[in-house]
């Protein structure tokens, strides 16, 4: 079992740093937030992730993990050094890379002998030639240093699982030596590890996401079409994924992405082609697309009941998916905003991400404490994330605590059966509405 530094303990470094701890390994987590390591030393995850906070638990108590502020005590002695901070989006659509330098400036100081150094923080391809041209720059001591890609892939909201069940490791060195130690790393994982070299692991990782995105932009551009046609986006969707070379995953319509990864990711793979003088047009029609997406349910709102200047809307999740507190680029974001450039009134309710939407809403959203207190009078729902408490309600809930039961549902939550013989208006994403004969819209 190797001695391992991870470096940065957001969603990707702390789950990475406990899972390699579980598996054996000697791990030390490193992050420059005392109040965050003291949490994580007592075994509190800072970030919502189902299961973490027990294996991390488990790890700290078997002595395999550990977690410090100091680079010093954090490097010393260790076999390999994992980079595992955030590139945030710049304005341009570029990844900022200042917390990379700053950590490949940190090892090149503190190391104290030969160390395999591993990029899991998502960065532009080329990014690991200019890390490892920095450390070794800025060594303090005669130490020799080699770098390996290796991306990853996990889901936020199944992190945990994905960490142990994932389809591949990919190791990307220009190093035999140094790729031959991170699959021995792994290896307890179980998971079939793929090599290659460090540019086309850089390149799999935005190609991966960016595929992904695309798929959710089609289907989301096929349920448009649906509205149109009187068609139904799940039946259409379900015979595509019949067919092996389209398969079923990710083609559930909606109000688009979110997320830390595919709207920053599918702006930086435009960004890299722009450097080498190539237009991307597939994947910047993405993007576009998924803003307009974001806005479906709006824009169906504004068809539906007219000006809703003075109306009060709710809406039923703000996190960016179910099963996690993040709401980076989470479509409640634009909905919210939109609503009250519109005159509406906002009232907001998640089970989780509130404290934390607070950061990114804009200023006149009114979060509640239940959905029921967010349905209370309100003129419409709009549902943004499909978290299990929604999915599971019992549909007479709009019927009780709503001023007139007219519901937008951005992630199409209910079968259209179950909502046929309600009083309930329901407009769902790329089927048919159903409209009782009686739906009381509010004046």
């Amino acid at each position: 079992m190797k001695k391992i530094a991870v470096v940065g303990t957001g969603y990707v470094g702390l789950v990475t740093g406990v899972a390699l701890s579980d598996i054996g390994h000697n791990v030390t987590c490193i992050d420059i937030d005392q109040e965050k390591v003291k949490k994580m030393r007592d075994g509190e995850s800072p970030i919502y992730e189902p299961g973490l906070d027990e294996v991390m638990t488990r790890n700290i108590n078997a002595g395999r993990l550990h977690f410090t502020t100091s680079h010093e005590e954090g490097f010393v002695g260790k076999d390999v050094a994992y980079i595992a901070v955030g590139t945030p989006e710049r304005e341009d659509g570029t990844a900022d890379l200042r917390f990379i330098e700053a950590v490949a400036k940190d090892i090149a100081q503190n190391i104290t002998e030969d160390i395999t150094v591993v990029t899991k923080s998502t960065v532009p391809v080329g990014t690991n030639d200019y890390i490892i041209g920095l450390i070794r720059g800025n060594l303090a001591k005669d130490v020799t240093v080699n770098i390996v890609s290796n991306p990853e892939f996990l889901r936020e909201g199944s992190a945990v699982y994905d960490a142990f069940n994932g389809d591949r490791i990919v190791v990307g060195a220009d190093s035999a030596e140094a790729g031959d130690l991170i699959e021995e790393v792994n290896k307890p994982f179980g998971i079939p590890v793929y090599r290659t070299d460090v540019r086309s692991a850089e390149m799999i990782k935005y190609a991966s996401n960016a595929f992904l995105a695309t798929k959710i932009g089609f289907i989301n551009e096929i349920s448009n079409l649906c509205s149109r046609l009187d068609a139904n986006v799940e039946d259409v969707a379900f015979g595509m994924g019949l067919d092996g070379r389209i398969g079923n995953q990710f083609l559930k319509a909606g109000i688009g992405y979110g997320g830390s990864c595919f709207p920053k990711d599918t702006s930086a793979l435009v960004k890299i082609a722009e450097s080498v003088d190539y237009d991307f047009e597939l994947v910047k029609s993405v993007v576009s697309s998924n803003k307009r997406q974001q806005l479906v349910m709006v824009d169906k709102a504004k068809d539906v009941m007219g000006d809703l200047k003075g109306k009060t809307v709710a809406l039923l999740g703000l996190a960016f998916k179910p099963n996690t507190d993040d709401m980076r680029e989470s479509p409640a974001i634009a909905i919210s905003r939109e609503l009250l450039l519109a005159g509406a009134d906002v009232k907001a309710y998640d089970p989780i991400a509130a404290v934390n939407a607070a950061h990114f809403m804009p200023d006149g959203v009114e979060y509640v404490g239940s959905k029921e207190e967010a349905l209370s009078q309100a003129d419409a729902v709009i549902i943004v994330t499909d978290w299990a408490e929604f999915k599971e309600m019992e549909l007479s809930v709009f019927e009780t605590e709503m001023a007139a039961p007219v519901v937008f549902d951005g992630r199409n939550c209910y079968g259209l059966e179950e909502v046929s013989g309600t009083n309930i208006g329901y407009y769902s994403i790329g089927r048919r509405p159903v409209v009782p004969e009686k739906v009381r819209v509010a004046e």
